[in-house]
C-alpha cells in the first residue's frame, strides 16, 4: 500500500490587524522603492557598459604588462639565479654544518648522555623515589582523607545555600519575569512580528512591482529615443544621404576617375615619348662623339642545306658509304 499523503494545510484566516498594516505599508513601500529600483537598474547597465568597454580591456592589458615586467623576470630570477644558488648552499650547509653536527652528536653528545642518565638516576631518581614512597605518599593520603571530609561538609552547606538562594531568586525574579514575558512582551513581541513581516513582504512586493516600471519606462525612453533620432536619422539616410550619394558618385566620382585614369595613360604615353626621345638623343650624341661601333658578323646558325645535310637515313662515314 502506497503511503498516504498528508493533506495540505487550509490558509489560516488573516486578522484585520494583519491588513490594515500591509496595505499602507505596501503603498508606502512601492512610492520609495520605485527610484530606488531605477536608479539601481541605471546603474547596474552602466556598470555592465564601463565593465565591458573599459575595466575588462584595461585589465587585460595590466594584466599583460605585469606578467612582462614582474612574473616572466621573477620566473628567470628564480629558475637561473635563486635555485643553483639555493642548491650551492643547500649543499655547504650540508657539508659544513650538518655533517659536523652528526659527528659530534654520534660520537661526543650520545656518550655523554648516556654517561649523565647513569649518574642522575643514582644520584637523583632513586632517592626521589624512596622520599615520594616512605614520606610523600603517606602524607598526601591524610591529606586526601581530610581534604574529603572538608569537601563533604562544604558540600552539605553549600547545598543549603544554594536551595535558599534558588527560593528566593525564583519568588523575586522568576516569577516577576515570566508574568511579565507572558502579560506584555510575547503579545508586544507578536504585534511587532506580524509588522515586520508585513514591511518585509510589502518591499518585496514593491521592489517587485518597481522592477517592472523599471523595464516599461526603459521600453518608453528606448522607443522615444528611437522615434525622435534613430527613426528620422534611418530616413534621412535612406531618403537624403542615400540618393544623395549615388547621385555624387554617378555625376561626380566616376566622371571625375575615368578623367583621371585618361590623364594617367596620357601622362604615361608622354613619359614613354619623352624617355624614347632621351635615349634617341644619347645614341645621336655616342654617335657624333665615338663614331659608329662596330657590328658583329652574323653568323647562320642553322644546319647546312643540300647534299650535306645528315638525315637519319644516310651517313658519310667510309663504313656505311654505298
Amino acid at each position: 500500500m502506497e503511503p498516504q499523503k498528508p493533506s495540505p494545510r487550509s490558509p489560516q484566516p488573516e486578522g484585520c490587524l494583519t491588513v490594515a498594516i500591509r496595505v499602507p505599508l505596501r503603498i508606502v513601500a512601492l512610492v520609495l522603492v520605485v527610484p530606488v529600483r531605477m536608479a539601481w537598474d541605471a546603474l547596474v547597465a552602466t556598470g555592465r557598459l564601463v565593465r565591458d568597454t573599459v575595466l575588462r580591456p584595461v585589465g587585460r592589458a595590466l594584466l599583460r604588462v605585469g606578467e612582462a615586467l614582474f612574473v616572466r623576470p621573477f620566473v628567470g630570477l628564480w629558475r637561473h639565479v635563486l635555485v643553483p644558488v639555493g642548491r650551492a648552499l643547500a649543499w655547504l650547509g650540508a657539508v659544513l654544518v650538518v655533517v659536523p653536527a652528526l659527528w659530534c652528536h654520534r660520537h661526543l653528545l650520545t656518550p655523554a648522555g648516556h654517561a649523565l642518565a647513569r649518574l642522575a638516576r643514582y644520584l637523583l631518581v632513586v632517592p626521589a623515589r624512596w622520599l615520594y614512597d616512605r614520606v610523600l605518599a603517606p602524607l598526601g593520603r591524610a591529606v586526601a582523607r581530610c581534604a574529603r571530609g572538608l569537601g563533604r561538609l562544604l558540600a552539605v552547606i553549600g547545598t543549603g545555600i544554594g536551595v535558599a538562594l534558588y527560593w528566593t531568586l525564583r519568588v523575586l525574579l522568576v516569577l516577576p519575569a515570566v508574568a511579565l514575558w507572558r502579560r506584555v512582551l510575547a503579545p508586544v513581541g507578536r504585534v511587532l512580528a506580524v509588522v515586520a513581516r508585513e514591511a518585509g513582504d510589502a518591499l518585496g512586493h514593491a521592489w517587485r512591482i518597481a522592477g517592472r516600471i523599471s523595464r516599461v519606462v526603459g521600453r518608453a525612453l528606448g522607443t522615444l529615443f528611437r522615434w525622435i533620432f534613430v527613426e528620422p536619422l534611418r530616413r534621412v539616410y535612406r531618403t537624403v544621404l542615400t540618393p544623395v550619394g549615388h547621385l555624387v558618385r554617378d555625376a561626380v566620382l566616376r566622371p571625375a576617375a575615368e578623367g583621371a585614369r585618361v590623364a594617367g595613360r596620357a601622362v604615361r604615353e608622354a613619359l614613354a615619348g619623352a624617355r624614347q626621345t632621351v635615349r634617341q638623343a644619347r645614341a645621336d650624341v655616342r654617335r657624333m662623339l665615338f663614331g659608329e661601333s662596330r657590328q658583329p658578323a652574323a653568323v647562320d646558325r642553322r644546319e647546312p642545306h643540300g647534299p650535306a645535310t645528315r638525315t637519319l637515313g644516310s651517313s658519310t662515314t667510309a663504313l656505311t658509304k654505298d
